[in-house]
């Protein structure tokens, strides 16, 4: 489903990697959330590629969209 998602209990302690590389899926997601552009997380992460990017964010989603997280409820 995800092929360039990765997760290696002996890198990275597991946690969900691109390509089996040591960038973890969390810090592209967190760079995005903190406004980072596209070109900007190339630049910064040469290893990346674009489709690298894109797949981390359908796996965010996918992640979220599978999991029941407590969150504050709104009155």
């Amino acid at each position: 489903m995800f092929e360039r998602i990765t997760a290696d209990p002996e890198k990275m302690g597991g946690v969900p990697c691109i390509r089996g590389l040591r960038i973890p899926v969390s810090i592209i997601i967190g760079l995005i959330a903190d406004g980072m552009a596209h070109d900007e997380i190339l630049k910064a992460y040469p290893d990346l590629e674009l489709e690298d990017i894109k797949e981390a964010l359908r796996f965010a989603a996918y992640v979220t969209k599978e999991r029941n997280i407590p969150l504050k409820t709104i009155s």
